[in-house]
């Protein structure tokens, strides 16, 4: 058995890893081809405010990240449906407000705790058996539901005015979509860390796109790609004592720019 299965933090971290890979190309595709990427940045920094905001409260971090960002997305979602704001304008309303809110709450707590650390650039060490848990059913969870609302969620995707002449509930989709997305954000936060993890949600995305001619093939190959960064970056991370988080993203900026000069197309 190699060296970096003989120890249980990291499988526990490549069966969360891998999870992850999987969901987040589910949530990355849809967000990219929608031109949302930035939201995914936006509700982790949302997400970082809830970690402050359990660490200081002393409840558990993904729970209260998750009911954080959760609201987040809920409130990013209903300026834009209102058309009060742009929705550029209202991502950085939610970006830098749960921001500030993260670097009070540090400020209050006087200074980084190695918890919170974690939390911002992605921990191999400290993936728990109930982390793996939270993962697996949360990701099974959402892969559920966007598989079970392919369809509609590719015709909003492409064409939401023809959707909603068609009579989906056009509204309530993009609702639950951000809802998804704010909860796909707080599962890779752990592997990834806040500060990181749009990238896994949109690299892989952007490196399919570079390689498939289809939906349907760039969806797979987006989901290839992320597997392929979060393993190789976790090895990396084990090996080179680095954080796990770095390393993933440069190995899925490595695969983006492999991709983008190969000639292949599905």
């Amino acid at each position: 058995m190699p060296e970096i299965l003989q120890h249980a933090f990291m499988q526990r971290a490549l069966l969360a890893g891998v999870i992850v890979a999987v969901v987040c190309p589910l949530i990355g595709v849809f967000l990219v081809l929608r031109r949302l990427s930035l939201i995914a940045d936006t509700l982790s920094h949302v997400a970082l405010a809830g970690i402050a905001i359990g660490l200081f409260a002393g409840v558990h971090p993904i729970l209260s990240a998750l009911v954080v960002a959760i609201a987040g997305g809920v409130g990013i979602d209903a300026l834009r449906a209102r058309g009060r704001m742009f929705g550029e304008a209202a991502l950085a309303v939610f970006l830098s407000g749960g921001l500030a809110v993260a670097i009070v709450l540090i400020g209050l707590a006087r200074g980084f705790t190695v918890d919170l650390f974690g939390y911002l650039f992605g921990s191999i060490t400290t993936v728990t058996p109930l982390d793996v848990w939270v993962v697996a059913a949360l990701g099974g969870l959402t892969a559920a539901i966007v598989l079970g609302l392919y369809k509609e969620l590719f015709a909003i995707t492409f064409d939401e005015e023809t959707a909603r002449t068609s009579g989906l509930p056009v509204r309530a989709l993009n609702l639950l979509f951000t809802v998804l997305t704010a909860l796909v954000v707080v599962l890779a936060m752990r592997i990834v860390g806040a500060l990181l993890v749009g990238a896994l949600l949109v690299l892989p995305t952007l490196a399919a796109m570079q390689v498939a001619s289809s939906f349907r093939g760039t969806l797979a190959a987006a989901i290839i790609f992320a597997v392929t960064a979060v393993v190789l970056g976790l090895v990396a991370a084990f090996y080179l004592d680095v954080a796990a988080g770095g390393a993933i993203v440069l190995v899925a900026l490595a695969l983006l720019g492999a991709a983008a000069v190969l000639p292949l197309r599905d």
